[in-house]
């Protein structure tokens, strides 16, 4: 297949690693695939009222040998990481049936494993013949593109957020695809045997991706990728070789509704916000040299000074070193440490740094 223009938002029919080969390298910020899982079923799965369940039997989810699933594996992922920028990442998908020989492969081609996620699903389907656990999870990757890779996207302060101020855990609980979500064909049946719910989608594209990102799917299903991606203001590719899964994934993209760019916006690191030094702040007004500030429960006063330094007794220094010296600690973080009197009571001078930062304009 030729080269072709780089088809952002575009769902494209064919084979995925063809496809992908046309692509221009290095051109995609993050893969996500949930590829076949080469599921080994023995026979029909019947409820215990024997009406039978609707399993993935496509044929496109069957492979002669675990031999011709490795294979097809390794060129799907050497095609995924040739169109993967070098600061790009990729997630996979997968089941007890795949998973393991996916994971073999991602790290034979030279991928580097950042974590293995669980996803815990609330409402799993039970196991009718009552002859094994309960199948309740299954496994993501994520992965970088090399192990030299230091830069990559991981919004982890905005993911903290979302987790009511906890850091977020390898284990996600989220229901499978099911009611309103779970899309029909115009017999009434399920669109795709393996749809995902969003929220899962949502989870991985905003925590591994920034707004503007494209995100490439080459087992684009029913669309959940790119219609999330779409919602987040991030661009998608889909690659799809059933036409009938790509029609119903293109109806519903144009469905979903844009999000304004101001909503969009993520809580940042504060490592990542401009570097304010606590002089500029008395050259601004506002502390004045000779105003007082608190440690949290008032045990240690220091005087502000002209220089931008502290004053305790005869020591001085920043406001970090003297934190640290009146603590008798290592380290301070100054700027959480150190309080002055405002009109509701102490507050960190932290906050007039926030408020030097709106009125310069350093966002």
């Amino acid at each position: 297949m030729s080269k072709i223009d780089f088809p952002k938002d575009h769902i494209l029919i064919g084979d995925c690693i063809e496809l992908m080969n046309s692509l221009p390298e290095k051109s995609v910020d993050l893969v996500f695939a949930d590829p076949p899982y080469n599921l080994q079923l023995g026979g029909d799965l019947v409820r215990p009222d024997n009406s039978k369940v609707d399993a993935v039997d496509n044929e496109w989810d069957q492979f002669a040998s675990f031999e011709t699933y490795d294979n097809f594996t390794k060129d799907w992922l050497t095609a995924a990481r040739r169109v993967l920028k070098d600061d790009g990442a990729i997630w996979v998908i997968g089941s007890y049936h795949n998973i393991f020989r996916v994971g073999s492969q991602l790290q034979d081609l030279g991928f580097w494993i950042l974590n293995d996620v669980i996803w815990n699903k609330s409402n799993p389907m039970p196991n009718f013949k009552g002859t094994r656990f309960t199948n309740a999870h299954e496994t993501l990757i994520w992965a970088t593109k090399s192990k030299e890779q230091k830069k990559y996207t991981f919004n982890y302060d905005a993911l903290k957020t979302a987790n009511d101020d906890v850091q977020m855990r390898s284990d996600w609980t989220i229901p499978i695809c099911s009611g309103g979500e779970r899309l029909k064909n115009d017999e009434g049946k399920k669109a795709h045997p393996t749809q995902k719910p969003e929220a899962l989608l949502h989870r991985v594209i905003m925590a591994t991706t920034k707004q503007g990102d494209t995100v490439l799917d080459p087992f684009f299903g029913t669309g959940t990728t790119g219609a999330v991606a779409k919602m987040l203001g991030r661009h998608f590719i889909g690659l799809e070789r059933e036409e009938d899964y790509a029609a119903v994934a293109q109806a519903r993209i144009d469905n979903v509704r844009k999000v304004d760019d101001v909503d969009l916006q993520v809580t940042q690191p504060k490592r990542s916000a401009p570097r304010v030094p606590f002089g500029a702040l008395i050259e601004r007004g506002f502390l004045r040299p000779g105003d007082r500030l608190y440690c949290p429960k008032q045990q240690h006063i220091a005087r502000v000074r002209a220089d931008g330094s502290l004053a305790n007794g005869d020591d001085t220094g920043s406001i970090h070193r003297l934190g640290a010296q009146v603590q008798n600690a290592p380290s301070c973080n100054g700027w959480t440490f150190w309080h002055y009197k405002s009109d509701q009571g102490l507050a960190p001078i932290d906050l007039l740094r926030r408020k030097f930062r709106t009125e310069m304009g350093l966002h």
